[in-house]
C-alpha cells in the first residue's frame, strides 16, 4: 500500500499561512476595538478561564433546585450588569444593561443572528422564522405577517367556545384542587391548532391516554433543549423517542397543509373554499392563508410548526404564572371582580379587553416578573460593539468578535431595582397604573426591534379573554391548603411554574359553567 509523501516545505508553507491569518486577524480586530474605544469586560463568572469548570457544579446544583434563573440573578448582583461567562464550548458575554440590548436587537440588528439555533430546532420545527436569518427570515416574517391583522385577532368567537370546554372540567364545591396550569397548556394548544388549522385538537374534550399529539409535541420541545445544550457535541446524542415525537407532530400537521393546499386550489379554480367534514369555512386559517401565498408545502408545514410552539407554550406560560400570583392575592382578585363588573356579566368585546386597565396591569405585571422567554441569546456574524460594559467601571464599549454569544437576561433585567424599584421583586400591579413607570428598553416581554414577537396581540387578547372569563366565573380562588411554596421555575423553552398551579376555585352564585 502506497503511502502519500508529504514534502516539510508544503507543511511549512501552511503553518506559516495559518499564523500570517492569525496575527493579521488579531491586530485588525485590535485596530477595530482601539478605533471604538472599547475596553475587555473586567467581571467574569469564572476564575478558571480555560473550560469554565468552576461554573458547571453551580449550575447543576441550581438546575436541581429549579433555580437557575435565580441563581443568573445572583451572578448579576456580585458581578455587576455585564460580564463574562465560559462553560466547556460555551463562551458567552451575558448582559442585563438596556442599551447593549436595545444595541442587539435593534441599533446593529444585522451584526448578530440566530443562525446556531437551526440545528437544535430543525428536527422539529423545520426552517421557519423562530430559527433563520437572513432573506430566510424576511420572507418568513412577510409570509405570516398578514394572519395577524387586528381583525383576525379581534375575532374572539373560538375563545368563548373553549372557555366553556375548560370551564366543563373547572370543579365547583370550593374544596377539591385542580391543577390549572395543565389545564391551560390544554386550552391553549386547542386554541393554537384551531387558529392554524381551523380545527382544535379538542385536547380539553379528551382523557389522558387520548392526549397523544400533546404529549409527543412537549417531548419533542425537551429534546430541543438537550440538542441547544450540547451544542457541536449534539452530532452523539441520539434519542429514538423524540425522533418519533418529532416525526408524530410533523405528520399530523402535514394533513392539515395538505388539505390547506386543496382548498387553496379550489379556490383558485373558482369553487368554494369550504372547511371540510361539512363544516362552515371559517373567517381565517392559518394554513389556508399560508398555502394562498406560497406553493412550498415544506415551508409552509415548518411555519406552522414554530407559529404552534409560540402559540401553545408562551401564551400557557403566562396563564399559568398569572395565575399563580393571583391565587396568592385575594386582594388583587377583588380588585379585578370590581373592574369586571362593568361589563354587567356580558362576555367582553376586543375593544373592551384594552380597556380595562387593571386586568392589563396584572399581565403587564406577570410578564415583568415571569417573563415567559425569561433569557434570549444572539450570535455576532461578523465583528462589531456593544455600548457600555467594558473597563473597570463598565462604562465603555466593549469590542465583540464573531461568533461570540451575547446573552440577555430578562428575569433578571425585569428585578433591576434601580429601574422598577426596591419592590422589584414582588408581585404588584399597581406599578402599571399610574403611567409614569417607562421602561422601554428594560422591559420586554416580546422582544424587540425587527424581530419583535409577531403574535404580540394575540397573546395578550387570548391571556386577557381568559383572564376575564375566570373572574366573571368565579369569585375567588385560592392556593390549595396543603400548597404553600412560592413560586418555582419549571425552564424549558419557555418559563412555567414547577409542580403546577394547585388552587380551589370558589365559584360565583349563579354563574352557570
Amino acid at each position: 500500500m502506497a503511502i502519500m509523501y508529504i514534502h516539510p516545505v508544503f507543511v511549512y508553507a501552511i503553518v506559516v499561512t495559518l499564523i500570517f491569518l492569525s496575527l493579521r486577524r488579531f491586530f485588525t480586530r485590535r485596530q477595530f476595538a482601539l478605533r471604538h474605544g472599547c475596553q475587555p469586560v473586567a467581571k467574569s463568572a469564572n476564575w478558571e478561564p480555560f473550560l469554565g469548570l468552576d461554573t458547571i457544579p453551580g449550575t447543576i446544583r441550581a438546575l436541581r433546585q429549579h433555580k437557575i434563573l435565580e441563581r443568573a440573578t445572583e451572578l448579576f448582583r456580585i458581578h455587576g450588569t455585564t460580564f463574562t461567562v465560559k462553560e466547556l464550548q460555551r463562551r458567552a458575554i451575558v448582559t442585563i444593561e438596556p442599551e447593549n440590548i436595545k444595541t442587539i436587537l435593534s441599533l446593529k440588528f444585522k451584526d448578530y443572528g440566530i443562525g446556531h439555533r437551526l440545528e437544535p430546532f430543525r428536527p422539529l420545527l423545520g426552517e421557519g422564522i423562530f430559527d433563520t436569518d437572513g432573506d430566510h427570515w424576511s420572507a418568513s416574517r412577510a409570509l405570516i405577517r398578514p394572519s395577524f391583522t387586528r381583525d383576525q385577532v379581534a375575532d374572539l368567537a373560538c375563545l368563548e367556545e373553549l372557555i366553556q370546554d375548560l370551564f366543563a372540567l373547572l370543579p365547583r364545591d370550593g374544596k377539591t384542587v385542580v391543577d390549572l396550569q395543565e389545564l391551560f397548556f390544554r386550552y391553549t394548544i386547542d386554541s393554537a391548532t384551531d387558529f392554524l388549522f381551523g380545527e382544535s385538537v379538542g385536547t380539553l374534550r379528551k382523557t389522558g391516554s387520548e392526549l397523544g399529539f400533546a404529549e409527543a409535541f412537549h417531548y419533542a420541545q425537551k429534546a430541543v433543549i438537550v440538542r441547544g445544550m450540547l451544542g457541536r457535541l449534539s452530532s452523539f446524542y441520539r434519542d429514538r423517542k423524540a425522533d418519533e415525537c418529532n416525526r408524530m407532530c410533523r405528520e399530523f400537521a402535514q394533513r392539515f397543509v395538505d388539505e390547506a393546499f386543496n382548498a387553496a386550489e379550489i379556490k383558485k379554480k373558482g369553487g368554494h373554499d369550504g372547511a371540510g367534514q361539512g363544516k362552515p369555512r371559517r373567517k381565517h386559517i392559518f394554513s389556508h392563508e399560508l398555502a394562498w401565498r406560497t406553493s412550498d408545502r415544506r415551508r409552509v408545514l415548518d411555519e406552522v410548526m414554530n407559529v404552534l410552539l409560540a402559540g401553545r407554550d408562551t401564551t400557557a406560560s403566562l396563564l399559568s404564572n398569572l395565575f399563580f400570583m393571583l391565587a396568592k392575592s385575594p386582594t388583587i382578585w377583588e380588585k379585578l371582580r370590581r373592574e369586571v363588573a362593568s361589563l354587567e356579566g356580558r362576555t367582553p368585546t376586543y375593544e373592551e379587553l384594552r380597556s380595562l386597565k387593571y386586568v392589563q396591569s396584572c399581565i403587564n405585571e406577570s410578564l415583568r416578573l415571569h417573563p415567559v422567554v425569561p433569557r434570549n441569546e444572539r450570535q455576532a456574524i461578523r465583528d462589531t460593539v456593544l455600548p457600555l460594559g467594558g473597563g473597570p467601571d463598565g462604562l465603555s464599549p466593549v469590542f465583540v468578535s464573531k461568533g461570540t454569544l451575547v446573552c440577555y437576561n430578562l428575569y433578571a433585567l425585569h428585578r433591576r431595582r434601580d429601574i422598577y424599584g426596591a419592590d422589584a421583586h414582588e408581585f404588584h400591579p399597581e406599578r402599571w397604573m399610574t403611567g409614569k413607570l417607562r421602561p422601554r428598553w428594560a422591559y420586554l416581554p416580546f422582544n424587540g426591534g425587527p424581530r419583535v414577537c409577531i403574535g404580540q396581540q394575540y397573546a395578550l387578547t387570548e391571556v386577557g379573554y381568559v383572564l376575564v372569563r375566570m373572574v366573571q366565573e368565579f369569585r375567588g380562588l385560592r392556593s390549595s391548603s396543603e400548597d404553600g411554596r412560592e413560586w418555582e421555575e419549571s425552564l424549558a423553552l419557555t418559563v412555567c411554574v414547577n409542580g403546577g398551579v394547585q388552587v380551589v376555585l370558589l365559584p360565583d352564585e349563579g354563574t352557570s359553567g
